[in-house]
């Protein structure tokens, strides 16, 4: 019944509809994230060979988010995915210092693409539960990101595993793309 009424919903008011594209270092928690975002649970994954794609709906919002792989030889195909984009989430494992210059490299490399000259920038700190991850301002500052001007962005700690975080960063999106407070 319930699925009825959502459907009859929708159909009465159609929501608009943002692209969000997920990018990270493979191992970050994209996935993870996608997943607990859409189903509400976790699931099992394995490393994304090309990208996974979900319809999630926020608030009467709807989101297509592309979670893309991660791994070295996938992040030259990142760009093929950008046209249309609203945001970009960045997944970070907090807990994995050494990498953190590489996606900052990836990151600075992405933002000035034509395609994302109007995209949002969230960063998700992901796995904010271990005990040796570093806090959103450690990566804020590893990351740059004040220095990023021509994007709103902004940095949210979570856990996708638990969930924490996830939802305040779709709602900092949800209120930037359609510019109502969400």
């Amino acid at each position: 019944m319930g699925a009825l009424m959502s459907r009859m919903w929708f159909m009465l008011f159609p929501a608009k509809e943002y692209k969000i594209v997920v990018v990270g270092l493979d191992n970050a928690g994209k996935t993870t994230t996608l997943y607990k975002l859409h189903l509400g649970e976790v699931v099992t994954t394995h490393p994304t060979v090309g990208s996974n794609v979900e319809e999630l709906v926020y608030k009467n919002i709807r989101f297509e988010v592309w979670d893309l792989g991660g791994q070295d030889r996938l992040r030259t195909s990142w760009a093929t995915y950008y046209r249309g984009t609203h945001a970009v989430i960045v997944v970070i494992d907090s807990t994995d210092r050494a990498r953190i210059s590489i996606i900052k490299e990836e990151l600075f490399s992405l933002l000035p693409h034509e395609d994302l000259q109007s995209a949002v920038v969230l960063v998700f700190a992901n796995k904010q539960d271990l005990k040796d991850a570093m806090t959103p301002a450690e990566i804020t500052d590893a990351l740059s990101l004040h220095s990023i001007k021509n994007h709103d962005w902004h940095i949210q700690a979570s856990c996708a595993l638990t969930g924490e975080g996830l939802y305040d960063g779709l709602g900092w999106i949800a209120q930037k793309v359609t510019g109502k407070p969400s």
